[in-house]
C-alpha cells in the first residue's frame, strides 16, 4: 500500500500557515478574505493578506472625470504655448530657461530658434555642405510647398566672355554675378556644366543677401533667404551677349529674350514680372530686349501693361530706388524726387 504524506501543522510555523490560508468571509479580498490595502494602480485594491489585487468598483467614473480634466488641461497648455509663439517669445523664454547662460548655450539656442522656430529655416555653406537648405512652406491644410522660387541652366558650357547673373529684388537692390570676374562674385567654367553650376551655386550662395543657392546637375536653383520676402518680387536676369550658354526660368517661364516667338509669349512675361507690381531696371531691361527680338512698339507695350494691370504699376527708379507711378497720358513713369521721367 502506498504511503501519504499529509501535512505537519503540529509547529507553529505550520499553524500560522494554516491561519494565512484560512479564508475570512468577513474580509474585503474576493480570493481569501483579507482586508484591503492600497495598490500600485489608480483605481485597484490589494489584499494585505495575499497580495491579490482587485479593480474598486467606485472608481471608474471618478477615473474619467480626471482624464477629461486632464485633456483640457493639456489642451489649454498647448493655446498658451502657440499663444506665445504668435507673440513673438524667444525660445528661452517658451522653454522656461532662466537668463545668465554660457556663450555654447545661448547659440545653440539661437540655431534652435532660428530653424524651428522662425519659419524653420537655415542657412550653410554650399562650399561646404551638400544638403538643401532647410526651409519648409505649408499652405493652409498643411501641404508642404514648393520653396524654389527660380532656376539657372547652363546650356552649353562654351562661354566667350561678358555673361553676367543678376538677383534683384526691389527696394533691396542688384546683386550681380559676372564669369571670370576678378572680384569675390566672379564665377570660374568647369570641366562641365554640373561643375559649372555648382561654382556658381557656391559662389552666389557665399555672397548673396537675397537667396539660398544649391546646384542640381547643370541647374542652379534658388530659394529666398528670407522668408518674409515675396516671391514674385524676385528678378532673376541673365546677360549673355554671345551664343546662348545660360538662361533663367521663373515659375515655367523662361526670362530669355530669343526664346520669344510670339507676342502672348511677351504678355506672359510681362504678367509674370510684373505681378508684384513693380517695373525693377533688370525687368525693365530685358522687357526691352524681348520687345526688339518681337518688334513690340512702344504704344503696344504700354497696351498690354494696361490691360493687364491698369495704371497702378510702378517702376523702380533708377537715381533713387524707390517706386514711382505711371502717367498714362505721357506712357512713361516720372520720379519727382529725381525730377527725371524713368
Amino acid at each position: 500500500m502506498a504511503l501519504r504524506k499529509r501535512p505537519f501543522v503540529g509547529s507553529k510555523g505550520g499553524r500560522d500557515a494554516k491561519d494565512n490560508l484560512a479564508i475570512d468571509d468577513d474580509g474585503d479580498c474576493p480570493r481569501c478574505g483579507g482586508d484591503a490595502g492600497s495598490s500600485s494602480m489608480d483605481g485597484y485594491f490589494a489584499c494585505l493578506r495575499c497580495s491579490y489585487e482587485w479593480k474598486d468598483p467606485s472608481s471608474s467614473q471618478g477615473s474619467r472625470e480626471k482624464n477629461f480634466e486632464s485633456i483640457e488641461k493639456d489642451s489649454a497648455m498647448v493655446e498658451q504655448f502657440r499663444s506665445e509663439l504668435e507673440s513673438g517669445s524667444g525660445i528661452s523664454d517658451l522653454l522656461g530657461i532662466e537668463q545668465h547662460l554660457t556663450k555654447k548655450q545661448e547659440k545653440s539656442l539661437g540655431r534652435l530658434q532660428d530653424k524651428w522656430i522662425d519659419g524653420m529655416q537655415g542657412h550653410y555653406n554650399a562650399a561646404e555642405d551638400e544638403r538643401k537648405p532647410l526651409i519648409i512652406n505649408f499652405d493652409e491644410e498643411d501641404n508642404i510647398m514648393e520653396t524654389d522660387v527660380g532656376k539657372l541652366t547652363i546650356l552649353n558650357n562654351d562661354f566667350d566672355g561678358g555673361e553676367e547673373v543678376r538677383i534683384e529684388y526691389p527696394g533691396l537692390g542688384t546683386e550681380f554675378y559676372a564669369y571670370d570676374s576678378e572680384d569675390d562674385r566672379g564665377w570660374r567654367r568647369g570641366r562641365n556644366g554640373d561643375e559649372t553650376a555648382r561654382n556658381i551655386a557656391t559662389i552666389i550662395n557665399r555672397e548673396s543677401e537675397l537667396v539660398h543657392a544649391y546646384s542640381e546637375g547643370n541647374a542652379v536653383i534658388f530659394e529666398l533667404k528670407d522668408s518674409s520676402l515675396d516671391s514674385k518680387a524676385l528678378v532673376l536676369f541673365v546677360d549673355d551677349p554671345g551664343d546662348k550658354d545660360l538662361v533663367a526660368e521663373k515659375d515655367g517661364v523662361t526670362l530669355d529674350a530669343a526664346a520669344m516667338s510670339i507676342e502672348s509669349d511677351y504678355q506672359a512675361a510681362v504678367e509674370l514680372m510684373l505681378s508684384d507690381g513693380i517695373i525693377t531696371p533688370s525687368e525693365d531691361q530685358l522687357l526691352w530686349a524681348m520687345r526688339q527680338h518681337l518688334s513690340i512698339s512702344e504704344e503696344r507695350h504700354m497696351k498690354i501693361i494696361l490691360t493687364l494691370f491698369g495704371d497702378g504699376v510702378r517702376k523702380e527708379c533708377t537715381g533713387c530706388g524707390k517706386p514711382v507711378p505711371l502717367y498714362p497720358e505721357h506712357d512713361a513713369w516720372y520720379c519727382g524726387g529725381c525730377e527725371m521721367w524713368v
